[in-house]
């Protein structure tokens, strides 16, 4: 019933920018955080960036002043504007949402950076 879509993922050149959005279809009550994560092959998943519903972000050291999220909190929607993209941020990128009672995931979006 509740699907978290992503979208905007693709190939770019380094330095390049990509604009990574997620949907949500259906109705998730109350909530509170949501966010990208992503995860290159033969690595663990890592935390991007998240935003709190009272504004609070939070990103891995890695993407900081390249990354920016943003959500619509009426739509329960999240976007990720990647600029100065680099090599080691290809990854899949999943987004994220949390209410406090459960976790929802989008399947991923491939994002493929070159040099």
């Amino acid at each position: 019933q509740v699907q978290l879509v992503e979208s905007g993922g693709g190939l770019v050149q380094a330095g390049g920018s990509l604009r990574l959005s997620c949907a949500t279809s259906g109705t998730i009550f109350n909530v509170i955080t949501m966010g990208w994560y992503r995860q290159a092959p033969g690595k663990q998943r890592e935390l991007v960036a998240t935003m709190t519903t009272d504004g609070n972000t939070n990103y891995t050291d890695s993407v900081k002043g390249r990354f920016t999220i943003s959500r619509d909190f009426k739509k329960n929607a999240v976007y990720l504007q990647m600029n100065s993209l680099k090599v080691e941020d290809t990854a899949v990128y999943y987004c994220a949402a949390d209410n406090g009672w459960f976790d929802y995931w989008g399947q991923g979006t491939q994002v493929t950076v070159s040099s």
